[in-house]
């Protein structure tokens, strides 16, 4: 086990954030970097975003979005804009880029972790948002902690002593990694978070200090939206990065 790790998901070929945190998360000089799935979908940059994490993440899982673009979905399981960017993707994806994503599954363990890019109960399309999907995620695996994505939600829940405790989990959050209680854990949207915080989202666990922490990191939300108009994805796509929704 890798004494820090920096955890990141929900990329969405947002350069202009991915590039934020990976300064953010250099300046932590972590062990490792594990990114929990969808490089690409939504956002205007998908092969920088995945060339970078191919070449940093020491684990990467494949999200929907992910699944989407190289075909291993259905697009009619999408929302109409994520369809149209899907579509876009497919025709500017570089070879090097759909091979890595080709290479990449939903789920992976690792000593000590159970990785899903969704959750246990389904790891592509699943929510970990409600009590009963928090339930069903501490139910269904083994390890003490489990990191989850694809809400682009941060989130830290702990499960002991019969209970369960805690909830959405803004920016200076910090849980304990050593307390006797298991942990649901994701790290929120590096490249389109939905908490209300515009802000690039990543996780960092420090197993020396037995905590894991949440970070924001501010980047250039304007420019990411200038790439997505100039590309004619959904204006929506857009608007959206501004609010953190």
């Amino acid at each position: 086990m890798a004494g820090r790790v920096a955890v990141i998901s929900d990329v969405h070929a947002n350069w202009h954030a991915l590039r934020a945190v990976l300064e953010a998360i250099d300046s932590e000089e972590p062990d490792e970097i594990w990114c929990l799935g969808d490089l690409v979908g939504y956002g205007p940059r998908p092969n920088p975003c995945c060339e970078s994490v191919r070449e940093r993440a020491a684990v990467c899982l494949a999200g929907n979005h992910d699944l989407g673009v190289l075909g291993q979905l259905d697009l009619e399981e999408f929302a109409p804009d994520a369809v149209v960017s899907a579509r876009w993707t497919r025709g500017v994806l570089r070879d090097e880029p759909r091979a890595y994503l080709e290479s990449l599954k939903p789920t992976a363990r690792t000593a000590g972790v159970e990785l899903f890019h969704a959750s246990p109960r389904d790891p592509v399309w699943d929510y970990v948002l409600s009590a009963e999907a928090a339930e069903a995620a501490f139910e269904l695996t083994e390890e003490p902690l489990v990191l989850v994505g694809h809400s682009h939600v941060p989130l830290a829940l702990a499960a002991g002593n019969g209970a369960m405790a805690g909830g959405v989990a803004p920016e200076g959050t910090e849980a304990e990694l050593d307390a006797g209680a298991r942990l649901v854990l994701n790290p929120g949207s590096v490249g389109q978070p939905r908490d209300g915080d515009p802000r690039a989202a990543w996780l960092l666990l420090d197993y020396g200090a037995g905590r894991a922490s949440f970070r924001r990191v501010a980047y250039p939300v304007e420019r990411t939206q200038e790439e997505i108009r100039e590309r004619g994805l959904p204006d929506a796509l857009a608007e959206r990065l501004a609010r953190g929704i």
